[in-house]
């Protein structure tokens, strides 16, 4: 069964013949003919479900389907013959030929392949193409547009498409995440470069993966940082330990140094917590920083003193009015901790999560002599950032280890069970995916409708159809769509044996 955030395929409709008495057995439920009978018609899409049903003889499931369509198109009048029923559920497929959109999609031309989409939605009203077709569309286009990016040196560009795309930064994709790595380190932007390698670090355990990735690494992280990722590496891969001490020896001694001692339980990590899925998920797609408002690169801390920067007072006005883009003009070049923890919160709110993060990681370092809630608030402000960037187990590691408020807390767990959830899923482990949607309504109270959506196509996924038509039901109950109605008519043929 396909997955990925598709709905299941819908059942296909059988060949066996139905009578007369069937058809007309379903109309007697009360489809009069009104006097405007051709206001409103269900597309091929809608009938699929009934002609199914039909087929099949299923008369209590032709009687729902029926009601639903009454509901749905009051002023339909439906053919008196089940054989013209049928021949208005094929008229879409009959007449829209996918291939030419596949062959300008294969070949790249992405605006060609939209023109004939729109051009058949056109022709065939109700028509629309599959999920699958417009995933790969839009996947095609994001690399198109980052590789061009990535050739003129676009870190702006880059960023906006490895955002708007987050499986551009997947790990059978991992070029991408070293190529965003690498026009951070262009923009002297060492600290989000080496944040990046984390997180590939973390989402792609292969070797073949990892070898490089820190070999990558190594030309911009401190020796320190070097360590603390080849750590990451052998406890996320324990079985590479061995080759990855080897690695480490050979870099340090590139580097006229030597790899530092071990223990015995240090050389042989621990495999990692139960509560985070193993993943080979996105690496953290970084948000969208315009040419108009480019990140100041990171300031060495130890340059600057812990205050003293007479900006201040009006840096802080901006942020407390929620001027975020005046904030951070004002507080350019920081000349003391405290501005930078200020625009920090700036760059943040302005969707640069990368240089929030270097700003918050050196105030963190730096910037305990401020006082107060500072501390505490440096340390929410980089999970964050880190969740803005995708990177969910890094915020998991940082949260664990603050003493965060509740409503702080509340606010990271409930992003942290959103993202492992949406990651499990595109994993196919949906069993854990449910589990986290579980936690993350039981925290909040309720569960927004694209991931109750999920959820029921994990159960979906997991066999457990009839709790899969009760979430779906219960969503179209509440707000009727053209999703809601194709799920629930693939739970339904499923269950009928389709």
């Amino acid at each position: 069964m396909r997955t990925d955030l598709m709905p299941a395929p819908r059942p296909a409709a059988s060949l066996i013949r139905r009578t007369t008495r069937a058809f007309m057995t379903a109309l007697a439920l009360g489809l009069a003919v009104p006097d405007m009978a051709l206001a409103q018609v269900p597309t091929a899409d809608d009938l699929r479900a009934l002609i199914y049903y039909l087929d099949h003889d299923d008369q209590r499931a032709v009687q729902a389907e029926m009601r639903r369509l009454r509901a749905q198109f009051p002023h339909w009048t439906p053919p008196g013959d089940v054989n013209e029923l049928r021949a208005m559920g094929q008229t879409a497929t009959a007449t829209v030929d996918v291939q030419p959109i596949w062959a300008r999609i294969e070949r790249g031309d992405h605006a060609g392949a939209r023109a004939l989409i729109d051009q058949a939605r056109a022709r065939v009203p109700g028509w629309s193409p599959d999920a699958e077709m417009l995933r790969v569309l839009e996947l095609n286009e994001s690399q198109a547009a980052f590789d061009a990016a990535y050739a003129n040196r676009d870190a702006a560009a880059a960023l906006a498409a490895a955002r708007r795309t987050p499986a551009l930064m997947r790990c059978d994709r991992i070029n991408n995440a070293w190529r965003l790595a690498e026009l951070y380190q262009l923009a002297g932007q060492t600290a989000n470069a080496v944040s990046t390698y984390r997180g590939v670090l973390t989402s792609c355990t292969r070797l073949t993966e990892a070898v490089p990735t820190l070999e990558k690494a190594n030309d911009v992280a401190t020796l320190e940082e070097m360590t603390a990722l080849f750590n990451l590496a052998r406890e996320r891969a324990p079985a590479n330990t061995e080759r990855l001490n080897e690695l480490e020896e050979r870099l340090r001694a590139g580097r006229g140094g030597r790899a530092p001692a071990r223990t015995a339980a240090a050389a042989q990590p621990s495999a990692p917590r139960a509560a985070a899925p193993a993943t080979a998920a996105p690496a953290p797609a970084a948000p969208v920083q315009t040419a108009a408002a480019a990140p100041t690169p990171p300031v060495r801390g130890t340059a600057l003193p812990l205050r003293g920067d007479s900006r201040i007072t009006q840096v802080r006005a901006y942020k407390d009015q929620g001027n975020w883009a005046a904030c951070l003009a004002a507080s350019a070049n920081p000349r003391s901790i405290e501005v930078l923890y200020e625009r920090s919160w700036c760059a943040y709110n302005l969707d640069r999560a990368g240089e929030a993060l270097a700003g918050f990681t050196t105030t963190a370092q730096l910037g305990a002599g401020l006082g107060g809630n500072v501390p505490r608030d440096t340390r929410f402000g980089m999970i964050l950032a880190y969740l803005a960037m995708n990177m969910t187990e890094e915020a998991a590691r940082q949260a664990a280890a603050t003493n965060l408020t509740e409503q702080q807390r509340r606010e990271v767990e409930a992003v942290i069970l959103d993202q492992r959830a949406v990651r499990s899923y595109h994993l196919r482990e949906y069993a854990q995916s449910v589990a986290y949607l579980n936690a993350l309504e039981q925290l909040s109270g309720t569960l927004r409708r694209d991931l109750a959506m999920l959820r029921g196509y994990a159960y979906l996924n997991l066999g457990e159809n009839q709790l899969a038509l009760d979430q779906f039901t219960r969503l179209h109950n509440e707000l009727a769509t053209d999703e809601t109605r194709a799920a629930i008519s693939s739970v339904r043929g499923i269950m009928s044996g389709g």
